[in-house]
């Protein structure tokens, strides 16, 4: 079987005729940047999202950087977010002057632990940038509290979990990326919104956030040749918005795939104990941008044996941020932050995207299965 991690050719399929016509109108228009192509996709976001602004971007990381550059912090503000996440999360912090403070994961959802943070806020921290990780959100509820009790702002690192919906005690809905103060996603082809190269945005519900946002990514400009603060160039093309435009509509019904493909892979494995099937939260959906799951099994042996077999899986994250060589100088060691550095040696992610087969998920599960059973 040809079984692919991401299946972006067929996908493509579903959407072709209106890609196609869309990139014909821009060649026609020369609108090749932030176009109306961009204005039209953006509209329809924050419609989706039912948030104020959407502000769009070239990728993920300039949102994140973005985000914190409008928020004016000073060199040497502490930041709190998550060692177990993509290194652009931490990063983007390091890169402004300002100093990520890590927070280790709570084990069944592996996002950041609430119970954890308080004890990791100091004079110096400005921040909590929590992290969406594969698909469902961080405990927001608790998270806004702690940062309304502390005056801190909060970032949402929503480039895995579009279209999750979390519920508040209250019974309030909210998309994931729209809670906080900011909200960051990315469009990495990749994503469950993926365009066909870079791309991202940025959401907030302010509107001062939102025109120092739109400046920042447009070199400070409020107006071309004058820039009022320092920014950066990064921009949305008319193309990733055709693309983006086009898959919006199919979200809703992209995410259903996806959900249906957890729940094949949920019966499959619920009875094999060498197996821990990912957790849904009772506060937000989950939109499976990865099924991971976790195993006290031979990782290594299982990915040959699956590879052998022609099923292809991935580790999503080998090293936490804190045993990465670029994060030396914050000092940390082995042990600082257990339940991260326990995930990136016990967690295998199988193939999940929209266009999987029953057959292709049967094989998957059939084929790693037999593995479990011979141990």
């Amino acid at each position: 079987m040809n079984i692919q991690m991401v299946d972006l050719r067929t996908q493509f399929e579903g959407i072709k005729e209106e890609v196609l016509s869309g990139f014909q109108s821009i060649f026609e228009s020369g609108a090749f940047i932030n176009g109306p192509m961009v204005k039209n996709f953006c509209e329809s976001l924050s419609q989706y999202l039912q948030v104020a602004h959407t502000i769009p971007c070239a990728n993920g990381t300039d949102a994140l950087q973005a985000a914190l550059m409008a928020l004016n912090f000073s060199p040497g503000d502490e930041i709190i977010t998550t060692p177990f996440t993509f290194i652009a999360t931490a990063e983007v912090i390091t890169l402004l002057g300002l100093k990520p403070v890590f927070v280790d994961i709570e084990p069944q959802t592996f996002n950041i632990d609430v119970r954890k943070i308080e004890t990791a806020i100091t004079p110096k921290t400005r921040c909590i940038m929590p992290v969406h990780l594969y698909g469902q959100c961080a405990d927001m509820e608790s998270i806004l509290a702690i940062a309304e009790k502390h005056n801190l702002y909060v970032i949402e690192d929503n480039a895995q979990s579009i279209g999750a919906t979390y519920t508040f005690s209250d019974g309030r809905k909210q998309m994931a990326g729209t809670m906080g103060h900011i909200g960051c996603t990315s469009f990495y082809p990749s994503k469950n919104l993926g365009a066909y190269g870079d791309a991202g945005a940025i959401f907030t519900n302010d509107d001062a956030l939102a025109q120092a946002l739109h400046m920042i990514v447009n070199h400070g400009q409020k107006e071309k040749y004058t820039s009022d603060v320092i920014g950066i160039n990064s921009r949305l093309d008319s193309f990733q918005a055709v693309v983006l435009h086009a898959k919006l509509k199919k979200l809703p019904e992209y995410i259903t795939a996806r959900q249906a493909a957890a729940a094949f892979y949920d019966e499959a494995f619920t009875n094999i104990d060498a197996l821990k099937i990912p957790f849904r939260s009772e506060n937000s959906t989950h939109v499976f941008h990865q099924y991971t799951l976790i195993t006290d099994l031979n990782r290594d042996d299982l990915r040959a044996h699956l590879s052998a077999h022609n099923v292809p899986s991935m580790v999503y994250y080998p090293f936490p941020l804190h045993l990465n060589k670029a994060f030396a100088y914050l000092n940390h060691k082995k042990g600082d932050f257990p339940v991260s550095e326990h995930m990136a040696l016990q967690t295998i992610s199988l193939p999940m995207h929209t266009e999987l087969t029953p057959e292709q998920l049967k094989y998957i599960s059939s084929t790693i299965i037999s593995y479990c059973t011979k141990k």
